[in-house]
């Protein structure tokens, strides 16, 4: 890791401690901030998870539910918040696939909520939008046949861009 890389991880951690404890003092700007930064990164990695709209909005939802309640055990020495937010998601949505015990929706069935992973200029071309649901379906399909365990790997790692740690 470069030195300018150490730097801007410290002051992200450094930030996101600072965050955190004005939530815990009963701020509710920081906690609205909180839910600003990171509830569309939940919702999308809820959605590839279920592949459903309903289902991931009802996970955000238990994500943040569950982040207030264990917001006082964030240790901003172990790392940013969004990768402890990110794998207390993850946890969750495993936790709620096991309990469900039921298979994932068919991929493709909520494609109209794959607007919001589209750049401007994609929603202006009607091929670039075909190809990239295609694409979504053969993702949600192959996702559809691993285990929660290594879906939810292959999601944080492949399609949000997290560490294997």
């Amino acid at each position: 890791m470069r030195e300018s890389d150490v730097g801007a991880r410290a002051a992200l951690v450094s930030s996101d401690a600072q965050l955190v404890r004005r939530c815990l003092a009963g701020e509710e700007a920081a906690w609205e901030e909180i839910v600003r930064q990171y509830s569309r990164r939940v919702y999308n990695l809820a959605y590839r998870f279920t592949g459903n709209r309903a289902a991931a909005e009802d996970l955000t939802q238990e994500v943040f539910l569950r982040l207030y309640r264990t917001l006082e055990q964030y240790d901003p020495r172990e790392g940013d918040l969004a990768n402890w937010l990110m794998r207390v998601a993850r946890n969750l949505i495993i936790d709620e696939y096991r309990r469900r015990a039921r298979t994932p929706t068919e991929a493709g069935e909520d494609l109209g909520d794959h607007e919001y992973h589209l750049r401007a200029d994609e929603r202006d071309d009607p091929h670039a939008l075909v190809e990239r649901r295609e694409l979504s379906e053969l993702i949600h399909a192959a996702l559809a046949k691993l285990s929660p365990e290594l879906r939810a790997c292959v999601i944080l790692r492949d399609l949000e861009g997290l560490s294997y740690q």
